[in-house]
């Protein structure tokens, strides 16, 4: 199979010093590795994308010198196979809806503060999972919003039986091209949401189907999705979807230590571009060679 690697941006903000990052670490990769390079537009959250945006993702991209196979995946055009891959779970018994709202679930989580999944926000208390299918059908016809969550222990039992007792694991590439076996634990992101109130998926669902469907063989990303992996791995095996290799690169941080964000208006290509930068400075600013 022909080594496959995908850049996978958000359109809610300008791309900056650590998209580059991202985006030159995978392409460089594909570059090495003869394979391909795709971009894929991760717009599933429709509120908060924007044209606009979408337009300075081609553009800033096409300025560093990197090249990309068309036509560009958008998930807000799949939101009815993402839907399918969760009926699947559903049907499963793997999914549970959660009705719960954002204000009781913090009371209830005030009750064990120290529960938290590995990206820092409170473990889900299991508030709504063990509603009759009554009460579920009752909640619904009255509109009340929810999401779909995963039954954690049920998903960890089914993928024990579907990898026959051995251990779910992922391969991690490191930078000198090394490969170490990983052993995942979704666990510790206890009842996860696979389909937001807001959207018809979430990002963990949409992006193992997405990889699955392009082919994706090598997933390039941040350290700060290392631990997503083991929450993606699950899904892949509960689904019968390929596996990648995995390699998370540094992160780029400034003065504080803080991750390079959108949210907080760090420097942008855009803007780089503007004040007369050039591909070679930004590859220079990010700790890449020329290659």
């Amino acid at each position: 199979m022909t080594p496959a690697l995908r850049f996978a941006p958000s359109p809610n903000g300008e791309l900056h010093l650590g998209h580059a990052l991202s985006a030159l670490v995978g392409y460089q990769m594909a570059r090495r590795l003869d394979g391909r390079f795709l971009v894929r537009i991760e717009d599933i959250d429709t509120t908060r994308s924007r044209e606009a945006f979408v337009a300075g993702i081609f553009e800033d991209l096409a300025w560093l010198g990197i090249a990309w196979e068309e036509p560009v995946l958008r998930q807000s055009e799949h939101f009815a196979d993402y839907a399918a891959a969760a009926q699947r779970l559903f049907d499963m018994g793997l999914l549970y809806p959660c009705f719960a709202t954002r204000t009781e679930i913090a009371a209830k989580v005030s009750e064990r503060p120290d529960a938290v999944d590995p990206d820092g926000a409170p473990l889900y208390p299991g508030l709504h999972k063990c509603l009759t299918p009554d009460e579920v059908a009752a909640r619904k016809r009255q509109g009340e919003p929810f999401a779909l969550r995963l039954d954690m222990d049920k998903a960890l039992a089914a993928c024990r039986s579907r990898l026959d007792g051995t251990p779910l694991t992922f391969a991690e590439i490191d930078g000198s091209g090394g490969t170490t076996v990983v052993v995942a634990q979704p666990e510790r992101w206890g009842d996860a949401v696979i389909v937001r109130k807001d959207t018809p998926a979430s990002y963990h669902l949409a992006v193992v189907v997405d990889d699955a469907r392009q082919g994706i063989t090598h997933v390039t990303r941040g350290r700060d999705l290392y631990a997503s992996t083991d929450l993606h791995r699950l899904l892949q095996v509960l689904l019968g979807l390929s596996e990648p290799l995995y390699h998370h690169h540094r992160l780029l941080v400034d003065r504080e230590g803080r991750k390079l964000a959108k949210s907080a208006r760090d420097t942008s290509l855009a803007s780089l571009r503007r004040d007369g930068a050039t591909p070679a400075d930004i590859r220079r600013l990010i700790g890449l060679g020329c290659d």
